[in-house]
């Protein structure tokens, strides 16, 4: 056999080897599309101290009664929307009604009810804060760091922490009622609705507790670890995960309905840090690659998917048929709702991490350059701009701004509000 014949042949002997040995490798390293399964054992997992929440004592001071509508969770509404498409603040004006520092910095929003703002600093502390004046009525120190927003149940405050707890307190004195303990890290922001409290643990579980007692009413193991907040809408509870993985449960019975792994390429699956949030039709997503992906909610199935630059950690926003949606590259984009289309970028010479929000035609967001901006909801145009930043900009009421950037409470009116004041 002629020798260069001899040398071309082995040297695709072992060319095919290598490949056959990485495609072993990949295929033992690659996460599998498991259907993962409700956990009935709960052997690591605890609830302490159970009480009842007393009588709420009368506050002598009036409640704003311009502010009736709650923010109750992260994302403002189950469904994790980030939106409040009906208000018309306008942009933020000049004068600050007061600001509050927190000693550390604030990479959740604050939610709000009734007059009183709450929010986790990420060091561990929880505050509740005096929406009209910003003075603290109650602050709690326990637990892990909180990357998180806290979740009002009625007199109850729902709050997640990386201890791997999840602890109700009492809204009016901050008084511990019931702590659940998990075996994991909680990051993700519990959500309550009719009565059960959701959210997810690094473990892989998604639980739904009752929100009187914290006793389980169902656990899922999803084979992949969770940081994403659920969202919810009718009967399902939808969360992403780490392992590439979209799940929609029945959020009564934590049945699974469907389950979805997203491909980055041939041989890895995507990675979701980005909690989902829907408008009902679809659940929306941005994996870590920045790969942004809606799904059919009702078995799904891949709808679209578009891309923004760099990595891809914001919670889409979702409002009036568009999906808001930032990157590592600096820029923000809205797509359209029904099929991915982009129609404007608004263009920053920052990183865009925290999830964004949208009021009446303004949607605003931050950068980790410590810099927010508000885009026109319409075209993308930045028309108002603030010195401060970093991680997700913050939430509105109908009247007034709540801007929680780099450990800063900062209350703001809407020029709408103030003119009509």
């Amino acid at each position: 056999m002629p020798r260069p014949f001899a040398w071309i042949l082995a040297t695709v002997v072992v060319l095919v080897t290598a490949l056959f040995g990485l495609a072993i490798a990949v295929y033992l390293v690659a996460p599998s599309e498991t259907e993962g399964a409700l956990d009935t054992s709960l052997t690591d997992v605890t609830v302490v101290g159970v009480q009842t929440v007393p009588k709420p004592t009368p506050r002598p001071e009036p409640e704003p009664e311009d502010d009736a509508r709650c923010w109750r969770s992260f994302g403002g509404d189950p469904q994790r929307s980030l939106a409040r498409p009906a208000f018309d603040l306008g942009i933020p004006v000049r004068k600050i009604e007061w600001t509050r520092g927190l000693e550390s910095y604030i990479e959740y929003p604050p939610s709000y009810c009734e007059g009183t703002l709450y929010v986790n600093a990420f060091q561990g502390e929880v505050f509740a804060i005096d929406a009209t004046n910003g003075k603290i009525r109650w602050r709690r120190d326990f637990g892990g760091t909180k990357p998180s927003t806290p979740a009002i149940d009625g007199p109850r405050l729902i709050v997640s922490s990386r201890d791997g707890t999840v602890t109700a307190l009492d809204r009016e004195r901050g008084r511990l009622l019931w702590q659940v303990r998990t075996s994991g890290k909680v990051e993700s922001s519990p959500v309550v609705v009719d009565g059960l409290v959701y959210f997810g643990s690094t473990d892989g579980r998604l639980f739904a507790v009752a929100a009187e007692s914290g006793r389980v009413r169902w656990a899922y193991d999803t084979g992949g670890r969770i940081n994403a907040s659920p969202s919810l809408y009718g009967r399902r509870v939808c969360i992403s995960t780490y392992a590439g993985s979209v799940f929609c449960l029945d959020k009564n019975t934590g049945a699974r309905l469907w389950s979805t792994y997203i491909k980055r390429d041939a041989f890895r699956y995507e990675s979701f840090y980005a909690s989902p949030s829907t408008d009902g039709a679809r659940i929306y997503t941005v994996a870590r690659s920045g790969k942004v992906v809606a799904l059919d909610a009702s078995d799904g199935r891949v709808v679209w998917t578009a891309q923004v630059g760099g990595l891809g950690y914001t919670t889409p926003a979702v409002a009036d048929g568009l999906v808001f949606v930032g990157g590592f590259d600096g820029k923000l984009r809205a797509l359209r709702a029904t099929n991915g289309n982009e129609l404007w970028q608004a263009e920053t010479s920052g990183r865009i991490l925290g999830a964004p929000f949208v009021v009446g035609n303004l949607v605003f967001f931050s950068t980790l350059e410590k810099r927010t901006y508000g885009a026109r909801v319409s075209d993308g145009k930045i028309v108002w701009r603030l010195r401060m930043g970093r991680y997700s900009p913050g939430i509105a009421t109908e009247r007034t701004y709540y801007f929680s950037l780099n450990g800063r409470l900062i209350a703001v009116r809407g020029r709408n509000t103030v003119e009509a004041s």
